[in-house]
């Protein structure tokens, strides 16, 4: 056998694979003291150990053997497999809206890469349409491949490029826009956009997945039904998320663009609606609104772009013992402007008042947010915060950190004038910054609890 059949295999797991005249890409039986499994053999990453075969069961998922307890192995067939889908052309309708879907990558457009054994940003839209053919039912489709990277690359200059393209589709007439992206920063770029672009007509769809599409827990497809219903159908013509409400596929949620955030690293609802409700909730065929106010679709083209970001803009996350060189090393290097994320109502110790009055000073935009995430800044409750506010910190409402970093760089990369950034800030564009919180905008169940376990016990089984 050639080497291409031990693709990343070396050492002992090599010699295995030699032992037993077995190849990558072949479909095996595999006699182990753990018990008989079949599969077919994947490449390994090249920096993987030398102790393990891996297996994709008929499951979809993929299972390590030790080959320390392999007891035999026999190979029952051979296929190399493909993981390129072809792109298709959406079959066209004149009783569907019409729908443009730009691709920026990130998990919802991407692959596994068995070289390296990473998920890598692969399918174009197109193929995303050859792996969901259900969409056709939904809208009509044409597809843009704006980027192909993971959302951790995603920045000011995409940010800025994304907007004007998404103008450029409202001025030509397009009915909604979905927005293919990676889930870590999905809710920067939601944020970003909503500043960006202004009085649109039409919803803008911001999707993501948890999970790619090669595994059998993905959500990939079904956050793309969701979105592009709420794209072609909705009435809510705001820049919005659009991913799993429960864990289970029942339903999806829509979330403002300015007050949603990640809230778990895999689980695929992990998007949540903070300090308020959802806008909505989302299946296939429906939109059924939980929010009574929001901005209503248009038949107009009329639209505001503002595609501006200064990106001098740092967040600090306060801890305690911070010391000031933090504050003092980005002053020193040209930061215009800093987010501070407080303990509490908003504070940071006294030993960082004097770098702050430097910032302040210099001329540097100073603001504060809460990094319990749910409630407001209230300088003026205690002693330190009216220390800060003298220095000339500015509270941020109930902003989410995340949101007033990127409301700062808008703001900045418009204007030097700090009283008219400050009135930037603390003007709310959608929702950024709201008078009250309802009741039910902060609710967290605690595992473990009776009453909570008898009331989960009601949905999930």
């Amino acid at each position: 056998m050639t080497d291409d059949n031990f693709q990343g295999y070396q050492g002992r797991a090599l010699a295995a694979l030699k032992k037993y005249s077995v190849r990558v890409w072949g479909k095996v039986r595999a006699d182990t003291t753990r018990g008989v499994f079949e599969g077919t053999i994947l490449p390994r990453s090249e920096s993987d150990d030398d102790q393990h075969i891996v297996l994709k069961i008929a499951s979809g998922y993929n299972i390590g053997i030790n080959i320390g307890t392999i007891k035999d192995m026999q190979e029952l067939g051979y296929k190399k497999a493909n993981y390129q889908i072809p792109e298709k052309e959406f079959p066209y309708s004149d009783d569907k809206p019409n729908i443009k879907l730009f691709g920026t990558g990130g998990t919802i457009a991407s692959r596994l890469d068995y070289r390296t054994g990473a998920v890598i940003p692969a399918f174009s839209p197109g193929e995303l349409y050859g792996a969901v053919p259900e969409l056709a039912d939904i809208c009509n489709i044409t597809t843009e491949k704006l980027f192909g990277v993971f959302s951790e690359n995603m920045g000011p200059k995409e940010y800025k490029i994304l907007a004007e393209a998404i103008c450029k589709e409202i001025k030509n007439g397009i009915d909604g826009v979905i927005i293919g992206h990676g889930t870590d920063t999905l809710h920067h770029t939601a944020a970003a956009l909503t500043f960006m672009i202004q009085n649109q007509p039409i919803p803008i769809v911001l999707v993501g997945s948890q999970r790619s599409s090669d595994r059998p827990s993905s959500d990939a497809a079904l956050n793309l039904m969701h979105a592009s219903y709420a794209a072609g159908h909705s009435d809510i013509a705001e820049t919005m998320v659009c991913m799993f409400g429960p864990t289970s596929d029942e339903y999806g949620f829509l979330h403002r663009g300015t007050r949603v955030r990640k809230m778990h690293s895999s689980y695929r609802s992990t998007f949540r609606t903070i300090g308020d409700i959802p806008l909505a909730k989302v299946t296939r065929d429906r939109v059924e609104l939980i929010k009574s106010s929001y901005k209503p679709r248009r038949k107009d083209r009329k639209v505001t772009i503002l595609p501006y970001f200064e990106e001098k803009v740092s967040i600090v996350y306060y801890y305690p013992n911070m010391r000031p060189d933090i504050i003092d090393s980005l002053v020193d290097n040209g930061y215009r402007g800093i987010i501070i994320a407080g303990t509490g109502r908003g504070h940071v110790n006294k030993p960082l008042y004097p770098a702050l009055e430097r910032a302040t000073e210099k001329g540097v935009a100073v603001y504060m947010t809460v990094q319990t995430l749910w409630g407001y800044v209230h300088m003026y409750v205690y002693e330190t915060g009216r220390d800060m506010m003298d220095l000339g910190v500015i509270p941020a409402e109930n902003m989410l950190p995340e949101v007033a970093y990127i409301k700062l760089g808008w703001a900045l990369g418009q204007t030097d004038d700090l009283d008219k950034v400050k009135e930037i800030m603390l003007s709310p564009i959608n929702d950024e910054i709201t008078e009250r919180e309802p009741y039910n905008g902060y609710l967290i169940y605690q595992g473990g609890v009776p009453e909570v376990e008898e009331f989960i016990k009601k949905f999930h089984k």
